[in-house]
């Protein structure tokens, strides 16, 4: 039900350009519709292009990053629908590099929740695998379609995977762990190209996904984001400059499942609506049933302190709604998507610059339209102080294959000290193996990761585990 009032917008627009301001956001778009399509709230922030000055609107391409992966999911549910696979196949049973030779089975069923026992990886990235076999774009055409490309990647995250002991590189046992890995959904995209009907990745999620919904100013193309007049100019700090372009290879992951679709607001729409109707589309085409999208939804493995991970999907409860979403993030991209069968709505929060909360964007206008203050306000939690032995055992460094480092230590007053990337954050302890990382919008949750083979072995750090230094 459409709550909204003039004081909820007021608030919840007033923290959005707050967030744009403090992380000098360039763009963004937020839209919240209903089942049926029907727009209940629309605002556009900001510019798409800096330099000219030209607004984002509805048909606005934006990378959407992570949020690819419900897609990719959607890819699999729809396959084991046609009988094609079973989420509990293993894995190897349909990739020619991962053997499956060091652990126990991984099933399609653990990378779908992000479970397959894989700490994060440093990305294997589109261009210099395309330069290793000689690919050049401009001769070959869009590299999200080329299957040579396709085929050496597979190889190196197959085979990187395949690699992994339980003395190196693996956290846990298929379905322990939850720990957020690109490369899971990279095989899952895999697994779509050599056992979907078409020849690769982007052609299946097209003809299957995007098609049947209408989704046409929506794809994993590379260079169609860079030739189009209405493609959001991505933006983002490096070194402390800024720096805008058109690249949509930024730190593109090889395999496209993982986060290489771009979109609109206006087929965005589109795409929720179609969870809203659980499975149907605006204009009554079902896309899967109504138990694959449950399915999809339904929170299998924990991950933070009040949220799970389904299948390529997270949940959570706010303001006595369940919410089901996704997030991404990628250099000139920060997007979210979310929606509620409690209060029948769903918002899309698009943004052209790097690093941006837009969640707290989404939760504000989720809580605006069911009527409740929008305002951010801060959890407040109560110190437990971990034991001399918890913290002799958690102090060190922390290093993931991504790049983020985290350091625990302690002062002269032996007062925890906790640092990511070299910047000291504010660091509460809340329960003997927890704590809380205070952030002005959002808080990351910390876990201490042990077990009586291995001690104190990684932390979980918001979504990934993040294994410790010997």
């Amino acid at each position: 039900m459409n709550r909204l009032t003039n004081e909820n917008i007021r608030i919840a627009e007033e923290l959005t350009k707050n967030i744009m301001n403090d992380y000098h956001a360039r763009g963004m778009a937020v839209r919240i519709i209903d089942h049926t399509g029907t727009t209940q709230y629309e605002k556009f922030f900001g510019v798409r292009n800096e330099e000219t000055g030209e607004p984002v609107d509805e048909n606005t391409i934006f990378g959407v990053a992570s949020v690819t992966k419900s897609f990719t999911t959607l890819c699999i549910m729809k396959m084991a629908e046609d009988g094609i696979l079973s989420l509990d196949d293993p894995v190897c049973q349909y990739l020619p590099y991962f053997l499956n030779k060091n652990q126990k089975t991984v099933m399609i069923s653990h990378l779908l929740s992000h479970a397959g026992g894989f700490f994060p990886l440093p990305r294997i990235l589109v261009e210099p695998v395309a330069d290793s076999i000689g690919l050049k774009e401009g001769e070959e055409g869009d590299l999200a379609y080329n299957e040579r490309l396709a085929e050496e990647g597979g190889r190196l995250v197959e085979e990187r995977l395949d690699s992994l002991t339980e003395e190196n590189g693996l956290n846990g046992v298929p379905g322990e762990y939850c720990s957020y890995c690109n490369d899971g959904f990279g095989l899952l995209s895999e697994i779509i190209r050599l056992r979907g009907d078409q020849n690769s990745f982007a052609e299946y999620l097209n003809e299957h996904i995007l098609k049947p919904l209408g989704m046409t100013r929506s794809f994993c193309d590379f260079m169609r984001g860079a030739e189009d007049d209405n493609a959001a100019v991505l933006y983002r700090e490096e070194d402390g400059k800024w720096i805008a372009d058109r690249d949509y290879h930024d730190n593109a992951f090889v395999l496209n499942g993982g986060g290489a679709l771009k979109s609109t607001l206006n087929d965005l729409t589109k795409y929720l609506a179609m969870y809203l109707n659980e499975g149907k589309g605006i204009d009554g085409t079902r896309i899967v049933s109504e138990y694959t999208v449950r399915e999809m939804a339904k929170p299998r493995m924990p991950f933070c302190r009040n949220e799970y991970y389904g299948y390529g999907l997270y949940t959570k409860k706010l303001d006595q709604m369940q919410i089901v979403e996704h997030g991404g993030s990628l250099p000139g991209v920060s997007s979210h998507i979310a929606w509620t069968l409690d209060n029948d709505c769903a918002v899309i929060v698009l943004c052209n610059t790097s690093d941006v909360p837009v969640t707290p964007v989404s939760d504000a206008f989720l809580k605006a339209y069911h009527g409740s203050d929008p305002s951010y306000v801060r959890e407040e939690f109560k110190e437990y102080p971990w034991t001399e032995q918890i913290i002799s055992e958690a102090c060190g460094e922390y290093s993931s294959g991504e790049g983020t480092n985290v350091a625990i230590t302690t002062d002269s007053d032996n007062n925890l000290k906790l640092t990511c990337d070299g910047k000291e954050k504010e660091f509460l302890t809340i329960t003997p193996y927890t704590g809380i990382v205070r952030g002005k919008y959002s808080d990351t949750d910390v876990e201490l990761i042990r077990n009586e083979k291995k001690g104190l072995f990684a932390i979980r750090y918001g979504s990934r585990l993040i294994p410790k230094k010997k």
